[in-house]
């Protein structure tokens, strides 16, 4: 058998052990794996490695169409965790409440375990594999998912538009999600007409509970978020001088997070502007929300409760505890929880289940800005971009699509009123300012 002829040595030119011919960059190790060194644009060595010359060959060819696209590859060992760090140092525009949440989302969900992987390893099917573990394995929500998300997105957008990596493996990764496992967040449903009149009557005749309505009632009234209703300060109520209007001046709201990135630490209240520019807005005060504070002044009167709390330089708050301190969205849930449960009680014990009578769902204090704005929408009294104003909506889209709802009874009421118009083209004033009670009555008296 003919022996394989050696090639003759040329000056500049390698070979390895197996008489293979070396393109520049590339050598055999002394161990007889091969690796492939290059410099960047910025003057900076890198190297691959590999078991084989072929396996070293594709590693430099994806190197090379890296190179051309731009991919950094001096950033090849950073990890995820890495990343995130960057995008804390880096993010601005959003409040520091907003931020804290996105830290808690990423440093309990991603960084213990997910967060460790490196950048170039992270794929799509990586990203769908750690979404479905955190739905079944820790049973979190899509709503939690959808937070955890937002965050891990914007991580890796960075590495995007650093040139790390060419796209973002977790693009529409959540609305996925949302498909395969079908959208679990229940639409939140705000209080019907005969629940919120419940709400409403039993506190006000109840003396255990009557203090809470001043707060509830003023919620249900004005639609406002509850930061901004417990924070709001007498100076904040104005009186137009042409028109006498009262109105609500709504300029700032109050959050309660923890500021774990200052040096006093800990949970505490803090000043913020609204959620949105639009959030800065007037509100008109109506009969029964005027009613409502002058109730609140009553009761701190008789009680003896001044205002003991000063945040960021505010004070003179509206809404008090025993202990003159702003209220916190929590004592605002367990009272509705007890006043759920109380008045419940008492209905059952008086009509029995036989008679189906209404009953106060169990719901948070955010449903009464639901409330308000179903009961806004049935009245056909305000205009959309009203209602939209009153709510502090920078888009139109939100208002009618997330907090107004529509129960069967207010749909028979409209498909009623069409049907009416189509027969005499008469148009029909408000449908809804006719209470429950008068229902089964006659067409000519569902209408005004």
């Amino acid at each position: 058998m003919a022996r394989r002829k050696e090639p003759i040595p040329r000056p500049g030119v390698r070979y390895d052990r197996h008489h293979t011919r070396l393109k520049t960059g590339e050598s055999e190790r002394p161990d007889g794996t091969y690796s492939y060194r290059w410099t960047d644009l910025f003057g900076h060595r890198h190297a691959v490695y590999a078991r084989t010359l072929p396996e070293l060959r594709e590693k430099e060819e994806q190197v090379i169409v890296d190179r051309h696209d731009g991919i950094r590859t001096s950033s090849a060992n950073m990890t995820l965790n890495d990343l995130y760090e960057l995008w804390k140092d880096t993010k601005r525009g959003i409040k520091d409440s907003t931020l804290q949440n996105y830290k808690y989302s990423y440093e309990q969900h991603v960084k213990p375990v997910f967060g460790k992987n490196l950048l170039k390893h992270i794929k799509r099917t990586d990203v769908r594999r750690f979404y479905i573990s955190l739905l079944e394995q820790k049973g979190l929500r899509l709503s939690t998912l959808d937070g955890v998300h937002t965050v891990l997105h914007q991580v890796l957008q960075i590495a995007v538009d650093d040139d790390i990596i060419r796209k973002n493996p977790s693009d529409n990764m959540v609305r996925e999600m949302r498909l395969v496992n079908g959208n679990d967040s229940e639409r939140r449903k705000a209080l019907t007409w005969e629940q919120e009149r419940l709400f409403l009557d039993y506190m006000k005749k109840s003396a255990r509970y009557r203090h809470w309505y001043p707060i509830f009632c003023v919620m249900l009234g004005t639609g406002m978020r509850f930061g901004e209703t417990a924070g709001l300060r007498h100076c904040d109520i104005h009186t137009d001088k042409k028109t006498g209007q009262k109105y609500i001046s709504v300029n700032h709201t109050l959050v309660y997070y923890n500021h774990t990135h200052h040096q006093k630490g800990g949970c505490r209240y803090t000043i913020n502007t609204p959620k949105t520019k639009a959030g800065i807005r007037q509100i008109p005060i109506s009969d029964s929300v005027w009613e409502a504070f002058e109730m609140e002044k009553e009761y701190q009167q008789i009680a003896g409760i001044t205002c003991q709390s000063h945040i960021d330089g505010y004070t003179d708050f509206i809404f008090l505890n025993q202990n003159g301190k702003v209220f916190n969205c929590t004592a605002l849930n367990k009272a509705i929880s007890r006043i759920v449960r109380d008045c419940n009680s008492e209905i059952l014990d008086r009509e029995g289940f036989e008679n189906d009578p209404v009953l106060l769902p169990h719901f948070s204090c955010h449903i009464l800005r639901h409330t308000f704005a179903t009961r806004a929408a049935e009245s056909g009294i305000l205009a959309p971009k009203t209602l939209q104003s009153i709510l502090g909506h920078s888009d139109i889209t939100t208002t009618f699509n997330i907090y107004v709802s529509c129960d069967e009874s207010i749909k028979r009421i409209e498909i009623s009123a069409l049907d009416r118009y189509m027969e005499t083209g008469e148009r029909q004033g408000n449908l809804y300012k006719v209470n429950i009670e008068t229902q089964g009555q006659n067409e000519e008296e569902e209408t005004t």
